[in-house]
C-alpha cells in the first residue's frame, strides 16, 4: 500500500473546506489512512454484503439460521480473548449519544463507566456531523473540548479530573453504508473505514499516550467472516501506525439474528482485540422482522410487546453471557430508551421503575453492564446492578445451566396487534425520519429516545404487516388505503402537537413520501437510512 496517498481519495466538491473544522481532519495523513484501508478492504466489504444478499435469499426461499456445522470446533474448543485492559474492566453503566459536543462533553462527565460516542444509529450522517463529530472527538482526547449553547448561553467543559470521565469508545458506522463526500475510485468510500480511520490516525497515539487505547463498538455485524475482516482491518491500522498489535479492543453488537447463531465464532475471529458482546435489542428485533420477511408465520406484535422477556429474547441475551464469560469477555445488556420526566413525577416514577426491574434482570442473569440512554437513569440502573453484585463485572459467573437451542433463538414472539400500535409506528417512523432528513440522528419521542435502530422497527412492521394483509385485533385488515388514511392522520396529529410554524419549515412532506414509498414496496428495503441517505440535507 506504499503508493496510496491522500490523493488516491476523492474529496467531493466543497466537502473539503465548506464544513467547520475539515482542514483539522481532512490531513494528507489521515487522508491516507482511509485511503489505504479503502484500497485494502473495499473489495471485501463488497463481497461480504453480497455475501449477505445471498443469505437473505435464503431465508426468504425458507431456510432458517442455525449454528454452523463448519465451526463447531470453535465453539467446542477451549480458548478464551486476550487479557481485557484496566479501562475497560469496569462496564458497568455506559452511556451512548451522537457524537456532538454537548452530548459528549455531558457523557464523559455523567458518572458512567463509559461513554460510546456514535457515528451510526443516533447521528444523521450530513457531513457537517461527521466532520464536526471528529473534530469534538479529538478535542475530547486531549481534554480541550468546550461548547457553548447558542440558545442559553450555558457553558459546557469537561471536568478537570481524567479519573472522573468516563472512557470513551467510538462506534464507526456499519460495513454497508457508504461516505458521499469521500469517493475511493470513482464510488464513495465505506463509510466504516471512513469513521474508523479518521478517528484512530488523529486519536490511537494520543489515546496510549494517556493510559487507555482506541476501543470501538462494531455494529450490525452478521456473521463471523464481518468480523475476521474488521480484525484484518485493525491488524493492518496498528501496522501502519506503528502500533503494538492488540492495542486497539472492539466490543461487537449482535443485533442481527444470524449473528446469535455465530457469537462464538465472532469472539474467535476477533479474540486478540475483542472486548465483549452486547444485546443490542432494538436492531435485533428489527432483524427478526427483516430475516422473517417472506414468512406470514412469523408476523410481529405491537413494537411495545416486543420486550427482553419475550422466549427469544430471553433465549438470546442469556446465550450471550453464557458464550462471553466462557471466552473472558464482558457481556453487556441493552439499551435503557427513556427519558426522565419533569412535567408528571407519577409517570417518570413508572418510567423509572420500569428501567430498574430490566437492569435486575440483566444484573441477575449475570450481565457484566448495561446501556442507558440519558443521564437521568445512570443512578437508577447502577443501584439495580449493585443489589446484585458489588464486583466490577461479573465474568466468574459461567452460566453453565443456560442450554439454548435453535428453536428457542427463532421462537416468534407473540401478544396483539392493534392499530393503536399501527398508529404508533406510522407517528415515529414519520417524525423520525423528517428530524434524520435534517440532520438530526437521536430523537425524543413520547418519552422514548428513539433512534435509527427503534424506529427501523416500526418501519419493517408497517411494511410486515402490510406485505402479509394483517387483520388487527379489531377486524381491520392492513393494506395500502389503510396505511395511507393512517399516514395523513397522523401527519395531522403531528402538525397539531408541534405547531404549525415547526411543521411547516420541517421535511415532513418528504418524510411522508419515503415512509410510504418504504412500506408499500414490493420488497422490504434493508435499512431505512440508506434507502434515505440521497436526499440527507
Amino acid at each position: 500500500m506504499s503508493d496510496v496517498t491522500s490523493e488516491s481519495l476523492e474529496i467531493a466538491e466543497g466537502a473539503g473546506s465548506a464544513v467547520l473544522g475539515s482542514a483539522q481532519i481532512l490531513t494528507s495523513a489521515a487522508l491516507t489512512l482511509v485511503a489505504q484501508l479503502c484500497a485494502k478492504f473495499t473489495d471485501s466489504i463488497d463481497s461480504l454484503l453480497a455475501r449477505r444478499r445471498d443469505t437473505q435469499a435464503r431465508f426468504d426461499a425458507g431456510e432458517l439460521p442455525r449454528f454452523l456445522p463448519e465451526t463447531e470446533s470453535v465453539r467446542r474448543g477451549d480458548w478464551r480473548i486476550a487479557p481485557t485492559p484496566a479501562d475497560l474492566q469496569r462496564r458497568i453503566i455506559e452511556i451512548t449519544g451522537p457524537v456532538e459536543p454537548k452530548m459528549i462533553i455531558n457523557a464523559l462527565n455523567s458518572g458512567a463507566d463509559l461513554f460510546m460516542a456514535d457515528f451510526e444509529d443516533s447521528c444523521a450522517p450530513t457531513w457537517a456531523n461527521v466532520i464536526g463529530g471528529q473534530v469534538a472527538l479529538r478535542a475530547a482526547v486531549r481534554r480541550e473540548l468546550e461548547h457553548r449553547d447558542a440558545d442559553t448561553g450555558k457553558h459546557y467543559r469537561l471536568h478537570p479530573q481524567a479519573a472522573k470521565l468516563a472512557t470513551l469508545l467510538v462506534r464507526p458506522r456499519g460495513l454497508h453504508l457508504p461516505e458521499a463526500h469521500l469517493r475511493w475510485r470513482g464510488r464513495p468510500a465505506p463509510a466504516a473505514l471512513v469513521d474508523f480511520g479518521l478517528f484512530m490516525a488523529h486519536n490511537a497515539h494520543e489515546l496510549t499516550r494517556r493510559g487507555t487505547g482506541p476501543y470501538f463498538y462494531l455494529p450490525k455485524l452478521q456473521s463471523h467472516l464481518e468480523a475476521r475482516l474488521w480484525n484484518e482491518v485493525f491488524v493492518a491500522t496498528q501496522q501502519l501506525l506503528d502500533l503494538p498489535r492488540g492495542t486497539i479492543r472492539a466490543t461487537v453488537l449482535i443485533e442481527t439474528l444470524p449473528a446469535a447463531f455465530e457469537m462464538d465464532e465472532i469472539l474467535y475471529e476477533l479474540r486478540e482485540h475483542a472486548a465483549g458482546l452486547n444485546c443490542g435489542r432494538w436492531d435485533y428485533i428489527f432483524s427478526y422482522i427483516k430475516t422473517f420477511r417472506a414468512d406470514p408465520s412469523r408476523i410481529v406484535p405491537d413494537r411495545a410487546e416486543v420486550g427482553m422477556l419475550q422466549p427469544f429474547m430471553r433465549a438470546y441475551s442469556q446465550l450471550l453471557i453464557k458464550t462471553c464469560h466462557r471466552r473472558g469477555a464482558h457481556a453487556m445488556g441493552g439499551m435503557a430508551a427513556q427519558i426522565p420526566r419533569k412535567d408528571d413525577p407519577e409517570a417518570n416514577r413508572r418510567a423509572l421503575d420500569k428501567v430498574a426491574q430490566d437492569k435486575r434482570r440483566e444484573a441477575a442473569d449475570g450481565h457484566d453492564g448495561t446501556w442507558v440512554a440519558h443521564p437521568g437513569l445512570i443512578e437508577t440502573a447502577r443501584r439495580a446492578f449493585a443489589a446484585v453484585s458489588s464486583a466490577p463485572n461479573q465474568l466468574t459467573r459461567l452460566r453453565d445451566d443456560v442450554d439454548v437451542s435453535e428453536a428457542q433463538l427463532l421462537a416468534t414472539p407473540t401478544g396483539a396487534r392493534t392499530e393503536a400500535g399501527l398508529r404508533l409506528n406510522v407517528r415515529v417512523g414519520l417524525q423520525y425520519l423528517e428530524a434524520w432528513l435534517r440532520g438530526h440522528g437521536c430523537v425524543p419521542l413520547y418519552h422514548l429516545m428513539e433512534d435509527a435502530a427503534t424506529a427501523e422497527i416500526s418501519r419493517a412492521q408497517l411494511w410486515q404487516w402490510r406485505h402479509h394483509a394483517v387483520v388487527l385485533d379489531d377486524g381491520q385488515r392492513v393494506d395500502e388505503a389503510l396505511l395511507r388514511a393512517v399516514v395523513a392522520d397522523e401527519l395531522t396529529t403531528i402538525r397539531a402537537e408541534i405547531g404549525d410554524a415547526r411543521f411547516d419549515a420541517g421535511r415532513f412532506d418528504l418524510a411522508r413520501d419515503l415512509l410510504l414509498e418504504l412500506v408499500l414496496a414490493d420488497e422490504l428495503a434493508e435499512f431505512s437510512t440508506l434507502y434515505a441517505y440521497p436526499h440527507l440535507r
